[in-house]
């Protein structure tokens, strides 16, 4: 079973004459614990052409020490990452594989580096004997996998890891004092980063560009192999060689509509193979997050259709639908249940007739757990590969039209622009009608065009600048407040539910009723108020 830790350190570089400070000055620190020396023996893997490196994540299978097993690691912020762990096994866990799946997609990973540490470890001890930070010295040996010549380098460097609970106030104060002896934070945000810089091939070995950046650049210029056995990539690297007629230059010029449109589908792409892992782990806001980037690239595809021919991206753009459809699940449900907690919680006691809490409880489970394995199906579907890899074909040879080599301005401005569009017509339409179901029906498609208004103004933000950062801005407050409004239909359908459930089961049915009317209440406000949020919306400024 894989547990997870939360991993707050700092590396410093230290050679043959480093002494390490005496640290009980450092205030708060009382006592330091020798710990002995722990031999320590990793095997990294990656893919051959470094994804996971790319990402700066790290995938070990580690011997020796209290932690030995499988380690695989994610960046959270400088110098924090989440370890997962699983038990020490011969080959990867199912769980572990699954994390980096939207990575590793149908490929595998290999060893790529070996790691041998002699790991002399203190305890940095407060005044009551609890363990405030774990320090240690490593002498490293690393040697290249995978590689006829077999690079070998070898390294010290000094390890302080904040313990769990203690104050990261500790680790700056540590800082501060070897700073003072005269030792300096290390350049490499890993050892595996750093083994990869040593053993890489070629005669400049350190001095060459970091290996995040190697991966990276070849992954965009299209250098790592296409998964030829997915429909979908065949389908776009087809499609895009096929446009014709109307195809831009194969150099986009700087500043061009193409590479601006691009670098956001870029930036898209990136968040959903980000997002995989942290769907699969439960993270908060995760699979919200991850909807967003499928409704931000149909966004972009349908808003820069002169920029991006559409014969190429809307067969990608159904199956964004598609994988925002089975997220939704799990993401509506969850929005839905909050909303409902807070009602009963603004409910007086006297107002709760019969076991409203239980059944909504019941009610609660059976549709969550549901809803997630839809998800978690989904991300784990040959669908969902082919997809990601269809995305990176279409970035590796983009179907530009003229229009791409264009500037940016002139032609960004007038696609937000004819998307605002979109929004006033579908907003006067609605507010034209008398509130029931029909008006319900159109400002939900409004709020559905006030999102691809806002994302195509989002988009433009890096060339267009404040005008259109300030339009985004008030064309969210216009869809969050259609946001509302749609939660509100949604919540009434789900009350009258409860209510015909209480029902049936002998229940009082009348806090459900209760509940719709003041869902009522809510909907009915946020259409009086729609025409003054609109207004401030209504004149774009670009």
């Amino acid at each position: 079973m894989a547990e997870t830790k939360r991993e707050i350190e700092r590396k410093y570089e230290a050679g043959d004459g480093t002494a390490l400070p005496d640290l009980t000055e450092v205030p708060g620190i009382a006592s330091v614990q020798d710990r002995g020396v722990t031999e320590l023996d990793a095997v990294y893997y990656d893919t051959p052409d470094l994804r996971l490196a790319a990402d700066a994540l790290t995938l070990r299978r580690r011997t020796g020490g209290e932690d030995a097993g499988w380690h695989l690691k994610f960046p959270v912020a400088s110098g924090i990452r989440d370890e997962i762990r699983a038990p020490l096994s011969d080959t990867l866990p199912r769980g572990l594989a699954g994390l980096l799946r939207s990575r590793v997609r149908t490929g595998q990973v290999l060893p790529v580096v070996r790691l041998r540490s002699s790991r002399a470890v203190r305890h940095l001890r407060a005044k009551d004997g609890a363990l405030l930070a774990e320090l240690s010295v490593d002498t490293v040996s690393a040697e290249r996998l995978g590689r006829r010549d077999g690079a070998i380098a070898g390294w010290t460097e000094i390890e302080v890891e904040l313990a769990d609970g203690a104050d990261e106030k500790v680790l700056d104060a540590v800082e501060k004092r070897l700073k003072k002896a005269g030792i300096r934070r290390s350049d490499s945000p890993s050892k595996l980063a750093r083994a990869l810089q040593e053993t890489a091939p070629g005669p400049d070995g350190p001095a060459k560009t970091t290996i995040r950046r190697a991966a990276e650049a070849a992954r965009r210029a299209g250098e790592a192999e296409p998964h030829d056995d997915e429909p979908a990539g065949k389908l776009i690297a087809q499609q895009a060689r096929r446009a014709a007629g109307d195809q831009a230059p194969e150099t986009l010029p700087e500043g061009s509509a193409g590479a601006a449109v691009l670098t956001y589908v870029r930036a898209q792409r990136d968040a959903l193979v980000a997002l995989d892992p942290a769907v699969r782990r439960d993270l908060p806001d995760a699979v919200h997050q991850m909807r967003v980037a499928c409704r931000r690239l149909r966004s972009a595809f349908k808003t820069y259709r002169k920029v991006l021919d559409r014969t190429a991206t809307d067969p990608v753009g159904e199956e964004l639908k598609w994988l925002a459809r089975e997220l939704g699940h799990a993401r509506d449900h969850e929005v839905l249940v909050a909303r409902l907690r807070r009602q009963l919680d603004d409910t007086p006691r006297t107002l709760l007739l019969g076991p409203v809490r239980n059944r909504l409880r019941i009610w609660d489970t059976r549709r969550s757990g549901s809803a997630r394995r839809s998800a978690l199906a989904a991300l784990d579907s040959p669908r969902h590969l082919a997809l990601l890899d269809a995305l990176d074909a279409l970035l590796a040879d983009p179907p530009l039209r003229k229009r791409a080599a264009r500037p940016a301005p002139g032609v960004l401005r007038k696609a937000v622009l004819k998307d605002h569009g979109r929004l006033a017509a579908a907003v006067e339409h609605a507010l034209a009608l008398e509130p029931g179901r029909d008006r319900d029906l159109a400002l939900h498609e409004a709020r559905k065009a006030a999102k691809r208004a806002r994302y195509a103004a989002e988009a433009a933000v890096p060339t267009l600048g404040k005008p259109a950062k300030k339009l985004a801005s008030r064309v969210k407050a216009v869809q969050s407040l259609l946001g509302d409004h749609q939660d509100s239909v949604v919540a009434r359908e789900a009350l009258r539910t409860l209510a015909a459930q209480a029902h049936a089961a002998g229940e009082s049915a009348f806090t459900w009723g209760l509940l719709h009317g003041r869902e009522e209440a809510a909907a009915a406000r946020t259409e009086r108020e729609l025409p003054e949020v609109w207004a401030e919306a209504r004149t774009p400024d670009l």
